[in-house]
């Protein structure tokens, strides 16, 4: 507020400073409501959801025709690190494989061109060969939709999870390729 009597001392209008009132008091409510978003439930297995995913490099990208969907792997420093060096038989402990889902759509502006429409998940994959011997070395995790809903009901989830990466054992049990560069 000494920012206001300032202004009004300064010979600013009233209504200048009302609504330079005003809009300070929007933005800091603004900021606190986007500051207060609340903590995303962990996995039933007790798995987190990792902290700053969406700030991490992308590994490779895949369209599934199946369903419709596009995806965007990322991964944390260490799995970054072991895809660039070709080290990925086996990932190393600590590498995180995170894949973030959206339904494809056709772009409006662009009829020939195929961009992300509603977002569907979030699923991770988490090397630590000796807490996660029974799945292959990984932990498996997955949030649902943009509000970040865990995904199964008990920690017996991960079954499906590993059965339906069991067919890329050869490949550490990892889809993904990562992209060449040059």
């Amino acid at each position: 507020m000494l920012f206001l009597n300032t202004l009004a001392r300064a010979g600013m209008g009233a209504n200048l400073v009302k609504m330079t009132g005003v809009a300070l008091f929007a933005a800091m409510f603004a900021t606190s409501v986007w500051a207060e978003k609340p903590a995303v439930a962990p996995a039933p297995n007790g798995i987190t959801l990792p902290e700053g995913y969406k700030d991490w490099r992308v590994i490779s990208v895949a369209h599934r025709t199946d369903n419709n969907t596009m995806r965007a792997i990322v991964g944390n420093d260490i799995a970054m690190e072991a895809a660039r060096k070709g080290q990925t038989k086996p990932w190393p402990d600590g590498a995180i494989l995170g894949k973030l889902v959206w339904k494809a759509e056709t772009d409006a502006n662009w009829p020939t061109a195929t961009v992300p429409g509603k977002f569907v998940h979030a699923e991770f994959m988490i090397k630590e060969a000796k807490k996660y011997e029974a799945t292959g070395g990984w932990g498996f995790a997955r949030w649902l939709g943009e509000e970040q809903k865990p995904f199964g009901t008990d920690a017996g989830f991960v079954q499906g999870c590993f059965a339906c990466h069991t067919p890329v054992k050869g490949n550490d049990y990892v889809f993904t390729q990562p992209a060449k560069l040059p």
